[in-house]
């Protein structure tokens, strides 16, 4: 049976949560296709989308990841290997008993789905066994939630601002969370890979 590394900050790491606005797809595009087939932790993605327009991310990364890249559907069980998109117009959640939910209520720091919305229930289900990641955004979503998340014991990474298409949503978390920590994408992805990978 595989297991991560001993050595490795993601030993004690359940679920990854990810949160991202304007210039999401640039981030994305360098963190998720590097993931190995294999990759043993489930990510869950709130993405600000119209909720008018359809979701294209998840198929555009399926098209260059190795995990399995898809649409978060209500009541679905949570699987390592699995990133899970928030659907447009709608929360994502996590449930107690490792599900997933998704919400039409309101709007929450004027998005639906709202970042904070995913982080703080999953940092109520994981606590200390959650890692949060702040990326590129042009608003302050996601700061609340990566409180919670380090209130919990869990912990938070944060998009370098100088390397975000748009630097607002990092920099809020980042003033908000002092005990997070700010990384380029380069550095994210390799933490992400090298830490995250299994061995026999």
């Amino acid at each position: 049976m595989n297991a991560l590394r001993t050595d490795s900050p993601l030993l004690d790491i359940e679920a990854i949560v990810i949160g991202a606005s304007a210039g999401a797809i640039a981030a994305l595009t360098h963190l998720l296709p590097p993931l190995p087939p294999d990759y043993p932790l489930p990510i869950l993605v709130a993405v600000h989308i119209p909720p008018d327009q359809p979701n294209s991310i998840p198929a555009l990364l399926q098209t260059k990841c190795h995990v399995t890249v898809k649409e978060a559907e209500d009541k679905e069980p949570i699987r390592p290997g699995t990133v899970y998109f928030a659907p447009p117009d709608y929360h994502l959640l996590v449930e107690e008993d490792r599900h997933l939910s998704l919400s039409n209520e309101e709007p929450v720091s004027f998005a639906r789905p709202s970042i904070d919305v995913l982080f703080e229930s999953a940092a109520d289900v994981y606590g200390k066994h959650l890692l949060a990641l702040v990326l590129s955004g042009a608003n302050h979503d996601g700061t609340r939630g990566a409180c919670a998340v380090i209130k919990a014991g869990g912990t938070v990474l944060v998009q370098t601002p100088e390397s975000a298409t748009a630097r607002m949503m990092p920099e809020s978390a980042l003033a908000a969370c002092p005990e997070s920590k700010a990384m380029s994408l380069p550095n994210l992805n390799h933490w992400l890979v090298t830490r995250g990978s299994t061995e026999s």
